[in-house]
């Protein structure tokens, strides 16, 4: 045993049972968000059923089964449940029954004492609505313009409801196009000659030069809106034929509700369903939770704005920290002059990768938005005061402190690539002519540039995930647009953005509905784990290939 132990061999299986044990936890954790996260796209069946209320009264419920749970019959008793004497434990169930705009609530708790069968009508229909949550009742009608246009036994209601609401999305996607576009331009537009009317009373423009810009200006506003007229006719006949459609709905309790098909996202059966119908209608789930837009407080639509926004960010943090980081980590390896100070300055580093983000954040904010965004503004965008352009938290400085923040990753990763080419090779390049500078660019740093890929991949990592820093910077819970759109620069730095890890932390501990937003924030965190993974897979892809190509380029 002493000869086994002075071997090594039992550290050597301890730390591959660490490792080991570490996969297992990460592979783990991973399954667990995904499927908690990705599993609420799946049609859950819709259950039909009869419960005693806190009333003693009897009701029909019809929703979908969330959990259940058994808690202590006291527990049951002080919420004012019936419970059988000398019951102590009871099995509660959670059913989000939706119809928020006529129960109040999309979650209710249910004790299973008193509750009647459970069946699965195969004509329960769920409504994804774009306000007020899902619908869950039986369809009896559909009018149009008051008209009844199908009724519920007619062997083509479910194509007629498809085509209908199939048309009022791509109502709403050609309405918000004409926002976006005609009517987006003109208000851009129109914003531009105001601000040029602005900036000439600003610069003490002389009388003259003022009528004949006034002159041009009303020409050019009355231009804009002739355009702007033919747009919003055009935007308000497409919401007179989306308002037309309507559909007349039964919820549990046989009341007929009207529901406007405008309203309505996706309409699905699931409880009549195949198993391959259930796949198709978990893609298209899906796909829109990645590329459509958040609605009802964030617990409803989809991420898109958030993924951009993500990406966006670190694509422009990684064009910011690469240079600056490459070149500090140069300098102080090829030209700086060993001694005291040259050591303060990486300890000075090495102690900056330790600081709590949100001190990164506070920095960026007091000295990158208010001192220089607000001494740009001063200088460059008097005419948009007080109404401030770059003296306001935005994509350029949540970026340019995510890049202070990793910066120090970068220096250390690049510095330790450049400490690991061999002197011999400086020496063959400097006993062929070339000169200091020609054998550091030509010869070191190509060499080096996996080990500065390295430390982008770390910087990728990191900034992917802050959250801190940027709630004072620039990211915020919803923001109306894209920074990138037609209008000059196209890539708008100034404008704030949505974020991943901040939405996450919004729906989940912001949300007014708890429930509706809890799988949310799984399937969030899985996405923005997966966006991770993608990034840095693409980073190890070009390093991999440069350290091949310069591999080869050296034998």
């Amino acid at each position: 045993m002493k000869q086994w132990f002075k071997s090594g061999a039992p550290w050597i299986w301890l730390n591959g049972g660490a490792v080991a044990l570490c996969m297992i936890m990460v592979v783990g954790l991973i399954g667990l968000i995904a499927v908690r996260g990705f599993s609420h796209f799946w049609p859950a069946e819709v259950l039909r059923t009869t419960v005693i209320d806190k009333q003693e009264q009897s009701q029909t419920v019809i929703g979908e089964l969330v959990r259940s749970e058994t808690i202590p019959a006291a527990v049951a008793r002080d919420a004012g449940y019936s419970v059988p004497e000398g019951a102590e434990l009871v099995t509660r169930h959670l059913i989000k029954q939706g119809n928020r705009d006529i129960t109040g609530n999309d979650f209710m708790w249910y004790v299973a004492t008193g509750m009647g069968e459970w069946d699965y009508p195969q004509d329960i229909m769920v409504l994804e609505r774009r306000q007020w949550g899902n619908f869950y009742g039986f369809a009896q009608q559909i009018k149009a313009h008051g008209e009844v246009i199908a009724e519920r036994d007619d062997a083509q209601f479910w194509q007629e409801l498809e085509q209908r609401v199939a048309r009022s999305v791509s109502l709403h996607e050609e309405i918000k196009a004409i926002e976006n576009g005609a009517i987006g331009d003109v208000n851009h537009a129109l914003e531009g000659l105001r601000l040029a009317r602005k900036k000439l009373t600003i610069n003490n423009a002389d009388v003259a030069t003022i009528n004949r810009a006034e002159a041009e200006f009303a020409e050019r506003r009355a231009e804009l809106q002739t355009h702007y007229e033919v747009a919003k006719a055009e935007r308000d006949a497409l919401y007179q034929r989306l308002e037309r459609d309507t559909l007349v709905m039964q919820v549990a309790d046989g009341q007929t509700v009207l529901v406007p098909l405008h309203n309505i996202v996706r309409v699905s059966r699931p409880n009549a369903l195949s198993v391959w119908g259930k796949l198709a209608e978990y893609s298209s789930r899906f796909w829109g939770f990645l590329v459509d837009d958040p609605r009802e407080a964030n617990t409803e639509g989809g991420i898109f704005p958030a993924i951009f926004g993500t990406v966006t960010l670190v694509l422009v943090m990684s064009i910011m920290v690469t240079p600056f980081g490459v070149l500090a980590a140069i300098y102080l390896h090829e030209y700086a002059r060993q001694g005291p100070v040259l050591r303060l300055i990486r300890i000075s580093v090495y102690n900056l990768a330790g600081v709590p983000s949100i001190v990164y954040g506070v920095f960026g904010l007091g000295f990158f938005v208010y001192f220089l965004g607000g001494s740009i503004d001063e200088l460059f965008y008097p005419e948009s005061m007080p109404t401030p352009t770059f003296g306001t938290p935005g994509l350029f400085w949540a970026s340019l402190t995510l890049a202070l923040l990793t910066l120090p990753v970068v220096i250390v990763s690049t510095e330790e690539g450049l400490s690991r080419i061999p002197k011999t090779i400086r020496q063959g390049s400097l006993a062929l002519g070339a000169t200091k500078s020609e054998t550091l660019w030509k010869v070191v740093v190509p060499l080096a540039t996996p080990a500065m890929m390295t430390g982008l991949i770390l910087a990728v990592a990191r900034a992917a995930g802050e959250v801190a820093p940027l709630m004072l910077v620039g990211v915020v819970k919803l923001a109306p647009s894209l920074p990138i759109d037609s209008h000059y620069p196209y890539l708008h730095l100034d404008q704030k953005i949505m974020h991943l890890g901040f939405y996450i932390y919004d729906v989940g501990f912001q949300s007014p509905n708890v429930e509706a937003a809890r799988p949310l924030v799984y399937a969030t965190a899985m996405t923005l784990v997966m966006l991770i993974i993608i990034l840095n897979l693409a980073a190890i892809k070009i390093r991999n290939n440069l350290r091949e190509k310069y591999r080869s380029a050296s034998d």
